[in-house]
Parts: C-alpha cells; sequence; structure tokens
C-alpha cells in the first residue's frame, strides 16, 4: 500500500477533559489514509464521526495517541498546523450557511487572499475551482451567493474549500437535505473531484447506499472506535455487525437478503444496482431450470 497521507495512532479523545462531566469521542483508533481513494466513514450519531475528521485536519488534537498528516504529528512542537489546514480541506454539513461575502467570486476568494496570493493567481483558483463543482465563472460569479438556490450554494461553499488547492478533501454529510435529483448530481460532480484532481475523498455520510457506490473503502465508527476499515463489499456483508453498529444495510443489500430468506440463491455483498440485477437473473434462470 502506498505510504498513508493521514496516520492515527492509538488515538483518544474527550470533549471536557478536564470536567467531571467529560465524555470520550474517540477510543483507541489507528486506522490510515491512503492516497487518491474515495474513504467513506459511517456510523450512528454520537460515533465519532465528526470528532475523527477534524482531527485530520487538526481542528481538534487527539488527547491520546499520535495523528500524523503527512508525516508531520500534530501535536509536535513547531507543527504547521495552518499548512495542514490548507492541504486538508474540511467541507462541514451545510456548508452554505457559511457563505457571507457579497459575490461568488469574493467568497471563493477569501481562502486564497487571506494567504498572500497575487490578483492573477486568486483568479484563476476562482475560476478553476467554480468549473471544477460545475458552475461556470462567468455566468454565477458576479452573483450574490444568496440569489442560489440551496444546490448551488453547495457548490460555491465547496469551491472555496478547493480554491485552497488541497491534497484531501473532507465532506460532512455533503448529501444532507438534498432531494433525490440533487444527490445523483453531487455523487457525479465527487466523481469527477476525484479523477481530475486525484484527490483523497473522505465522505460523512448516512447515505450507505451512496457510499456503496461511490467509495472504494468503507470505515465503520460505533461509540468512538473503528469496527471495520474495508471495501464496500466486504463491509456490507457484514449486516450483523452494521445492525449492532445501529445502521442499516443499504437499500440492495437489504433486498438481496430478502431474496436469499426466501430461498433465491443470491449474493448478499453486491455494490450496485445492475450487479444485483445481474445476480437475480442468474439466480431465477438457475432456479427455472432446476
Amino acid at each position: 500500500m502506498p505510504d498513508a497521507l493521514i496516520e492515527f495512532e492509538d488515538v483518544s479523545y474527550w470533549y471536557g477533559m478536564d470536567t467531571p462531566s467529560r465524555v470520550r469521542a474517540l477510543d483507541g483508533v489507528s486506522v490510515d489514509i491512503p492516497p487518491e481513494q474515495i474513504i467513506g466513514v459511517v456510523g450512528h450519531t454520537g460515533s465519532g464521526k465528526s470528532t475523527l475528521v477534524q482531527l485530520m485536519n487538526a481542528l481538534l488534537l487527539p488527547v491520546e495517541g499520535q495523528v500524523r498528516v503527512f508525516k508531520q504529528e500534530t501535536t509536535s512542537k513547531g507543527a504547521d498546523l495552518k499548512g495542514l489546514r490548507k492541504r486538508v480541506g474540511l467541507v462541514f454539513q451545510f456548508p452554505e450557511h457559511q457563505l457571507f461575502e457579497e459575490t461568488v467570486a469574493q467568497d471563493v476568494a477569501f481562502g486564497p487572499r487571506q494567504i498572500g496570493l497575487t490578483e492573477e493567481e486568486i483568479t484563476s483558483r476562482v475560476e478553476r475551482a467554480l468549473r471544477s463543482v460545475g458552475l461556470e465563472p462567468e455566468e454565477i460569479g458576479p452573483r450574490s451567493p444568496f440569489e442560489l438556490s440551496g444546490g448551488q450554494q453547495r457548490r460555491v461553499a465547496i469551491a472555496g474549500v478547493l480554491a485552497m488547492d488541497p491534497d484531501v478533501l473532507i465532506l460532512d454529510e455533503p448529501l444532507a437535505g438534498l432531494d433525490p435529483e440533487g444527490k445523483r448530481s453531487f455523487e457525479k460532480r465527487i466523481r469527477e473531484l476525484h479523477a481530475e484532481r486525484r484527490l483523497t475523498v473522505i465522505l460523512v455520510s448516512h447515505e450507505l447506499d451512496a457510499v456503496a457506490r461511490l467509495c472504494d473503502s468503507v470505515m465503520v465508527l460505533h461509540e468512538g472506535r473503528v469496527r471495520v476499515c474495508d471495501s464496500p463489499r466486504m463491509v456490507f456483508k457484514q449486516s450483523n455487525m452494521l445492525r449492532d453498529s445501529g445502521l442499516e444495510l443499504p437499500d440492495i443489500n437489504r433486498l438481496m437478503e430478502v431474496l436469499r430468506d426466501r430461498g433465491l440463491e443470491v449474493r448478499t455483498d453486491v455494490i450496485s444496482v445492475e450487479e444485483a440485477a445481474g445476480e437475480i437473473l442468474a439466480a431465477v434462470s438457475k432456479h427455472g431450470t432446476a
């Protein structure tokens, strides 16, 4: 495996560490984030997902253990945390709520302007970032972000992070609140971004069907621990583990389980509609000739 971009070594984190009501959010997490993959992070509410990703870009620092980002320990003396955050971009849930400038172009330019780029460099980054999320700079750039649709606002917010030219893009519940068409469009955009920029993408989501379709690997968190980190096929075949973690199987896998329980000889580890259809047709054909 290529060298990990982000490494967790026996990491624990508490909120309210020095208070009687302290809460442990992560408990002894050891996991590596490899380059150029789309990695899903799933878990029930309160499982530690948001804490995990904020440790990835040093918004939080571990209470115990070590987090290394591009080989740099985030708790080491002299660690360049601002530099790490430029390379690991984090887009929070409902990022459109963070828009604040008068025009889209000014909003996307805010980060690059803070790091002292020339106006020419800023303009180039803004245009590339907007095009990366499917928006035309000439059309959208001069408009107020508050005049756009919710889906467009979300794209603008993500463009603001992309304008910093990160190596890792973390998306925290990017599909929340979108209608089915909006979700399909956003999934397509994530695939294109990943391919175009060779980004490592961390996708935190409750949408397990989307995770199954999009991700190269899936990390399951439960009560602050990583229960498994493996391919979608290997993760979503472990139905008992997922349900014990407070998660439901993706719709396709649930369908295949129902069919299997009713006597149809089908695999339950499929990860796409096309694969499920092929499996069902083969099983029906076999059943009909038996």
